[in-house]
Order: C-alpha cells, then sequence, then structure tokens
C-alpha cells in the first residue's frame, strides 16, 4: 500500500472539504490518487445521500434573479434539515446559483431538469454535482422542491432570512432608468402585506360581495338611511381595497402614495405577481 502522507491528505481535504479521517481513507482506498479519491469521495456521499433520502428537509431558503433589462426572472426554493445549514454561506451560494441558472440558462421545466444542467458560476459542474459536493462536507439532504421562470421584465425581492420571497413581472418603461429599483421595491411591498390581487378586478367576486354585505349591514345597525348607504359602501370598500389589493395598498416605504401611483411615476405596469413562502 502506497504512504499516505500528511500533505496528501489535507491537500485532499483542501479540495472537497470533507473531514481528514474520510480524506485520509479515501486515499488508502485509492493507492493515494487524488483524483481517485476525489471521485471514490463523491461515490461514497451519493450512497450515504440515497440512504438518507427519507430524511426531513423542512429548513432551506428562497432565491430570486431578476434583471428587468434582461427580460427574464427566476425564483426557487432550495430546502435542508436544519437552521444553521440553510444559513450558511455555501447554502446560500448554491441557492442563488441555482436560481441564476435558471434564468440565464435554457429554463427547466422541473428541478432534476435544472439540476442536470452546468452552473453559471461554475460552468465545469452541474447543479447537480455541486449539491452532490454540498451534501458531502454537510451531510445533510438537500432538495430542489420548487423552481419558476418569467419570461419577462421582472424584478424580485427575498427576505434576508429566505424565508420569504417575491418575483414580479412588468411592462412598460422597463428599460428606464428606475425599472429596477420600483420594481425591487415592489416585489418587497409584496413580502411585507402579502396582497390577495394586483388590481381590484382580480379580486373573487364572492369575496367582494361578502365585504359589500357586512359594511352595508353594520351601516344599517348605526342607522344610517338606505338611500345613501349605497354610497357609503362604495367609500368603505376602498379602505378594504387598501388593505388587500396591490396597487391600492399604500407603498411600504412611502404610505404616502400607493403602490399604483409608485409604478405610474416609473412608467411601469405590473403584470403578474408570485409571492412565495418556504414551505409552501
Amino acid at each position: 500500500m502506497a504512504e499516505i502522507t500528511a500533505a496528501a491528505v489535507m491537500a485532499l481535504r483542501e479540495k472537497t472539504g470533507l473531514p481528514m479521517m474520510e480524506c485520509k481513507k479515501a486515499l488508502q482506498e485509492c493507492g493515494g490518487n487524488t483524483d481517485e479519491a476525489v471521485e471514490w469521495l463523491r461515490k461514497q456521499g451519493i450512497k450515504t445521500q440515497s440512504m438518507r433520502a427519507d430524511r426531513e428537509t423542512s429548513c432551506g431558503r428562497l432565491a430570486v434573479y431578476s434583471d428587468p433589462a434582461k427580460g427574464v426572472g427566476t425564483i426557487i426554493e432550495f430546502k435542508c434539515e436544519s437552521p444553521p445549514v440553510s444559513g450558511s454561506q455555501d447554502f446560500k451560494d448554491l441557492a442563488n446559483d441555482i436560481a441564476k441558472t435558471l434564468a440565464l440558462g435554457p429554463g427547466a421545466a422541473t428541478p432534476d431538469d435544472l439540476l442536470a444542467q452546468k452552473s453559471t458560476s461554475n460552468p465545469t459542474h452541474t447543479l447537480g454535482e455541486l449539491k452532490n459536493e454540498l451534501f458531502n462536507r454537510m451531510r445533510e439532504v438537500f432538495e430542489l422542491s420548487r423552481i419558476k421562470r418569467i419570461d419577462g421584465a421582472c424584478g424580485g425581492y427575498a427576505h434576508h432570512d429566505g424565508s420569504k420571497a417575491a418575483l414580479i413581472e412588468i411592462t412598460g418603461n422597463v428599460s428606464g432608468p428606475q425599472a429596477a429599483e420600483v420594481a425591487k421595491d415592489i416585489a418587497m411591498h409584496v413580502v411585507a402585506l402579502a396582497p390577495q390581487a394586483i388590481r381590484k378586478e382580480d379580486l373573487d367576486p364572492v369575496i367582494v360581495d361578502k365585504e359589500r354585505e357586512i359594511l352595508s349591514e353594520a351601516a344599517r345597525k348605526e342607522g344610517k338611511p338606505e338611500n345613501i348607504i349605497a354610497k357609503m359602501i362604495e367609500g368603505r370598500l376602498r379602505n378594504f381595497f387598501s388593505q388587500c389589493v396591490l396597487l391600492e395598498q399604500p407603498f411600504v416605504k412611502d404610505d404616502k402614495q400607493t403602490v399604483g401611483q409608485l409604478a405610474k411615476a416609473a412608467g411601469l405596469e405590473v403584470k403578474s405577481v408570485e409571492n412565495w413562502k418556504l414551505g409552501g
């Protein structure tokens, strides 16, 4: 058996990020050949990962990539087993790489399709290989559970802990100097206030009718005459809309204007909204 030096073990550890004893065993199994040891460790990691596939992945983070000028936006959900791993820089970097690859690559119909693609940040590896390498270092099961790509100008925002994120598709003056900033601000607003609809017309009519009924009954109990109740209700509905309709809500960073007014001033319209929370 070839002599395994401490320097060889340390070099393999630096290359793989795995514990010293595992690196030493790999070199012993491969007769001191570093390249073969890397492959041996990779296969051992895949084997271990398959044995742990049924472990719960209740933690993780959401990541977004957006650039109005490029005309594409993505949002993904990448899950793991524990909060410390979800907060690690390596996990964050891989989640962001996945979102970026989905945006700048050919697109993907499923998470597995995406994981088979070369990483945008590390094109010598597929995303799946990077995911397996991260498992080898952290020994937690990872799951790319949801992906979404919008082929259109977008703005995106993810909460600092990755638990909530939004992707906003915009139209209009998408190449304007304010487009990227305003689209991101609207996405942040969506994460903060979670509107039920973009426009009043998008709300479920059943919900609006129910609210109108509740407001009408309250007005009657106040002793208001029937001939003015209808006008009163329309006014009170505006308050209702300002609570649950995106374009009617006061902007979270400046409540003196609505989100609709903010978008209009930048020459933008909100076309669609993806508002995600970790775990669905």
